[in-house]
C-alpha cells in the first residue's frame, strides 16, 4: 500500500492542474445538485420489528384516510388571570381566532375546543387543532405567517396563546457563530503548529472543499434516500474535524521529509506514501464503524451512519490527492517561516552544517517524565477517567421532544400549557390498537379492552374507541398520568401490554399497544440491548486490526481498554450535563431528561475510529523506532518527538469543531457536539497520551511481543512505509536531531 500510495502522491504532485481541476468540477456539480434538488422532510423515527411500529403499520393499512394529513398545529389559549376561556368575550376571542384559518390556503380542517371539549377543568386553558393538506416543509410561508397572525389577533383580545405540534417545526441549519469558532480556533492551532499560514490554510481549504462536496451530496439525496438535517449536519461535523486532521498529518509528514532533504515531489510522494497509510487506515476504521451501524436495525440511525461515513471517504480521497497537488501549488511556504529561513542561510554557506538540536521539545518532555513516573501517570489518568465515568451507571435513554426545547420558543410554551390545563400525560397518550379482523365478537372484544385499560392504575382517561372504514379495527387513546419522560410511563406501557395479553387467547383480537412515547420507549430499549453487543463487535475489531498494524497483543488489548476508559468517561459527562444539570447553562440546556437514544451508539461508531487515528499516527512512529533497534523508552520518546505535537493539534482542532456545533438549537446535534468533544478529549490526552505511554513504559519489551504463529499468519500491513524505504531510500538525516538538516538547493514555486 505505502508503494501505491507512494505513487499517487507524486502523481498527484506532478498533475497538480489536473487534480484540482476535478475536484473543482466536483464541487460544482455536488452544488448544483443540490440547489436543483426538492427540500427533503424531517421523518419520524421508526423501529422495524418492534410492536409500536407494527401498530404504525396495521393503522398505515386500516385507516390510509389518517395518512393522508399533513402537518398539524396546536393553538393553545389561556384565559388571563382569575378568567376563563369559556367567558363569553374570551369564547368569541377563541372562535374569531379559528374561524380566521377555517378558509386559510393548505387548511384541511380545524377543531372547535368548546365542541370536542378540549376545555380544561378549571376552564382556564383550551387547544384548537389545525390540520394541513401539506408536510411541514412544504407550508408556505404565507400559512406559517397565517398561523402566527392568528395568534397574535388572539393575544390582542388579552389572551395567552402558544402554537404546539409540526406546523413551525423547522429543520436545523447548519452555519452560525459557534461553528465559527470552532473553525477559527482549528485555524489558530493550525497556524502555531505549523507556523505557516499558507499550511494552515492548505489544510482548511481540502477540508472545507471535502465537506462542501459531501454537504452537497447529501442533499440531492435527500428525498430519494430520505435524508434528513442531522445526517447533514453529521457529515458536515465529521467532515470537518476529519478533513483538517487527514490534511495537517500529511502536510506534517511532507514538512519532515522536505526537512530530511527530499525534492518537492519525492517529498509528496514519500508523505502520502508514510503518513497516507495511516490516513487510509484510520480513515477505513472510522468508516466500517459508521456503516456497522445499519446492524442495529433502525433506519435513521443507518443513514446517520451512512452519511458520516460517506463525508470521512471523501475525506481520505481529498487527502490522499488534493493535499499533495496543493503543495506544488503553494511550494516553499508550506515549510514554516522559520526552517525557510534556515534553509536560506544554509544555502548562503559553502559547507552546509546540520542545525544544532535545541531545547527538547513539548512531546519530548512529557514523553521523559511519563518513563520516569509511569505508575504515577497511570494511576492519577486512569483513577480520573473513572471517576468521570462514574455516573454512566445512571445513563437513562429516550428521545427528546417539546419539552426539551428552549422556554423561549412557541412550541415549548404550549407544551407547558398543555400539561398544565390537562395533566402531564397529555403530550404523550398512548394509542392501542385491537385487530378484530380474526375476532368471532369484535364487539364484545373491543369493550374488554377498553374496561382492562381504564382499570390499570397509572391511566388517566381512556377516549372512546375509533372504528375503521371494514370495522375490523379499533382505536383508542389512553392517556398517562405522567410525562412522556418519565419512568413511570415507561413502567406503564409494559404493564399494559402484560395486561392485554391475556384478551388475546381468549377472544382472538390482536391487541398492540403503540404512540410515539411508546415507540420512544421501544426504541430507547432496543438501544440498550444493542449498546453491549454493538461495543463488543467494535471492541473485537479494534484489537483485530491494531494485532494487524502492530503486531503486537499487549498493544491493541491496552488500546482497546483505554477506548473503552474514554467512551465511559464521555458517557458519564453527557449524564452529568444532560440527566442532572451540570454544567448545563454553560451549553444552553434548559430541560434536562434523559439522554437521546441513539447518542451512546452512535458515539461509540464515531469515537471508535477517531481513537484509532490517534493510536495509529502516534504508536507507528514508536513502532519504527522500535523495530530499527531503539530501547522501548526510546521508542516512546521518538514517537512522542514527531507525532506527540501533531497529534495533540489534531486533537483540539477536532474537540473545537465538535464543540462549535453545540451552540445549535437542537437537542440531538447539542448531545452529540458534548458527547463528541468530551470523548475525544479523554481518549487523545488521558489515554493515548498519559495511559499508553505509561502501559508501554512499564511493559517494556514485552509490549512488542507477538507469537510466532501468529507472527506467520497475519498479513503485513506496511503502514510505516518499510517497503518504501526498501525500495526508495530516504535521504540520510540525524534522527537526534530535534530540526532535521535541511536540503542545500532552492526550488522556485510554479
Amino acid at each position: 500500500m505505502a508503494i501505491f500510495l507512494y505513487r499517487i502522491g507524486r502523481w498527484a504532485f506532478r498533475r497538480r492542474r489536473l487534480v484540482s481541476a476535478v475536484w473543482l468540477v466536483a464541487l460544482v456539480l455536488a452544488g448544483v445538485a443540490a440547489a436543483t434538488a426538492p427540500e427533503g422532510k424531517e421523518e419520524d423515527l421508526s423501529m422495524p420489528g418492534t410492536e409500536s411500529q407494527k401498530a404504525f403499520d396495521l393503522l398505515d393499512e386500516r385507516f390510509p384516510q389518517s395518512n393522508s394529513q399533513g402537518a398539524e398545529a396546536r393553538l393553545v389559549f389561556q384565559a388571563p388571570d382569575g378568567q376563563r376561556v369559556t367567558a363569553r368575550e374570551n369564547k368569541a376571542a377563541v372562535e374569531d381566532t379559528i374561524g380566521s384559518l377555517g378558509g386559510g390556503d393548505q387548511v384541511a380542517s380545524t377543531t372547535d375546543p368548546y365542541e370536542t371539549g378540549a376545555v380544561s377543568k378549571d376552564g382556564t386553558i383550551a387547544y384548537s387543532t389545525i390540520t394541513y393538506t401539506a408536510d411541514a416543509v412544504d407550508l408556505t410561508e404565507p400559512t406559517k405567517s397565517a398561523l402566527e397572525d392568528a395568534a397574535s389577533q388572539a393575544r390582542d383580545a388579552g389572551l395567552t396563546v402558544e402554537i404546539g405540534g409540526s406546523a413551525l417545526d423547522a429543520e436545523v441549519e447548519p452555519g452560525g457563530t459557534t461553528e465559527l469558532i470552532g473553525v477559527m480556533v482549528a485555524a489558530v492551532v493550525l497556524v502555531l503548529t505549523l507556523g505557516s499560514l499558507a499550511a494552515a490554510g492548505l489544510s482548511l481549504l481540502t477540508a472545507f472543499l471535502g465537506v462542501a462536496i459531501a454537504f452537497g451530496l447529501v442533499t440531492a439525496l435527500a428525498v430519494p434516500l430520505g435524508l434528513t438535517s442531522t445526517v447533514a449536519i453529521l457529515a458536515l461535523m465529521l467532515g470537518l474535524a476529519v478533513g483538517i486532521d487527514y490534511a495537517l498529518f500529511i502536510t506534517s509528514r511532507f514538512r519532515d521529509e522536505r526537512a530530511r532533504g527530499s525534492e518537492p515531489e519525492e517529498a509528496a510522494g514519500r508523505a502520502v506514501g508514510t503518513a497516507g497509510s495511516a490516513v487510509v487506515f484510520a480513515g477505513a476504521t472510522v468508516f466500517i464503524a459508521l456503516a456497522g451501524l445499519g446492524v442495529v436495525g433502525i433506519p435513521e440511525l443507518t443513514k446517520i451512519g451512512m452519511g458520516g461515513a460517506g463525508a470521512v471517504a471523501l475525506a481520505v480521497l481529498v487527502a490522499l490527492t488534493l493535499v499533495p497537488a496543493l503543495f506544488g501549488f503553494f511550494g516553499r511556504r508550506v515549510l514554516s517561516r522559520s526552517v525557510r529561513k534556515a534553509a536560506r542561510r544554509a544555502s548562503e554557506r559553502p559547507h552546509p552544517v546540520p542545525t544544532a538540536a535545541g531545547r527538547p521539545g513539548l512531546g519530548t518532555r512529557w514523553a521523559r517524565f511519563v518513563l520516569r513516573r509511569p505508575v504515577a501517570v497511570l494511576m492519577v489518568a486512569g483513577l480520573g477517567l473513572g471517576a468521570v465515568a462514574l455516573p454512566t451507571l445512571s445513563l437513562e435513554l429516550g428521545l427528546p421532544g417539546d419539552e426539551s426545547k428552549p422556554v423561549e420558543t412557541t412550541q415549548r410554551r404550549a407544551y407547558d400549557l398543555l400539561s398544565e390545563g390537562f395533566g402531564p400525560g397529555f403530550n404523550g397518550p398512548l394509542t392501542v390498537v385491537v385487530d378484530t379482523s380474526k375476532s368471532a365478537d369484535p364487539s364484545a372484544a373491543t369493550d374488554l379492552v377498553v374496561k382492562t385499560v381504564r382499570g390499570v392504575d397509572g391511566v388517566a382517561s381512556v377516549g372512546d374507541p375509533v372504528l375503521s372504514r371494514n370495522k375490523d379495527t379499533a382505536v383508542l387513546t389512553a392517556v398517562p398520568q405522567t410525562a412522556p419522560t418519565n419512568g413511570e410511563t415507561k413502567d406503564l406501557v409494559h404493564t399494559l401490554r402484560d395486561e392485554v395479553s391475556g384478551i388475546e387467547a381468549g377472544t382472538g383480537a390482536g391487541i398492540l399497544v403503540t404512540g410515539t412515547t411508546a415507540l420512544n420507549i421501544d426504541i430507547s430499549e432496543a438501544m440498550s440491548d444493542a449498546l453491549i453487543p454493538y461495543l463488543t463487535v467494535v471492541i473485537g475489531l479494534a484489537v483485530l486490526l491494531l494485532l494487524v498494524v502492530f503486531r503486537s497483543i499487549l498493544v491493541p488489548v491496552k488500546a482497546a481498554l483505554g477506548f473503552l476508559l474514554s467512551v465511559g468517561a464521555a458517557f458519564g459527562v453527557l449524564v452529568a450535563v444532560f440527566q442532572w444539570g451540570w454544567g448545563a447553562d454553560l451549553v444552553g440546556i434548559e430541560q434536562t431528561g434523559p439522554v437521546m437514544s441513539l447518542m451512546p451508539i452512535l458515539i461509540i461508531g464515531i469515537v471508535f475510529g477517531l481513537a484509532m487515528d490517534y493510536e495509529v499516527f502516534l504508536f507507528t512512529r514508536m513502532r519504527e523506532a522500535y523495530v530499527h533497534g531503539a530501547t522501548p523508552g526510546e521508542a516512546i520518546v521518538s514517537g512522542f518527538r514527531h507525532s506527540g505535537r501533531v497529534v495533540a493539534a489534531a486533537a483540539i482542532i477536532m474537540i473545537s469543531v465538535f464543540a462549535g456545533f453545540i451552540g445549535l438549537n437542537s437537542p440531538t446535534i447539542q448531545t452529540m457536539g458534548v458527547g463528541l468533544a468530551s470523548a475525544v478529549a479523554f481518549d487523545a490526552f488521558l489515554v493515548r497520551m498519559a495511559i499508553a505511554p505509561a502501559v508501554l513504559a512499564l511493559l517494556g519489551h514485552r509490549a512488542w511481543w507477538l507469537p510466532r504463529i501468529l507472527n506467520r499468519v497475519l498479513p503485513n500491513v506496511d503502514i510505516e512505509g518499510e517497503a518504501l524505504n526498501r525500495r526508495v531510500p530516504a535521504p540520510a538525516a540525524d534522527p537526534d536531531a530535534e530540526v532535521p538538516r535541511l536540503p542545500v538547493g532552492r526550488y522556485s514555486r510554479p
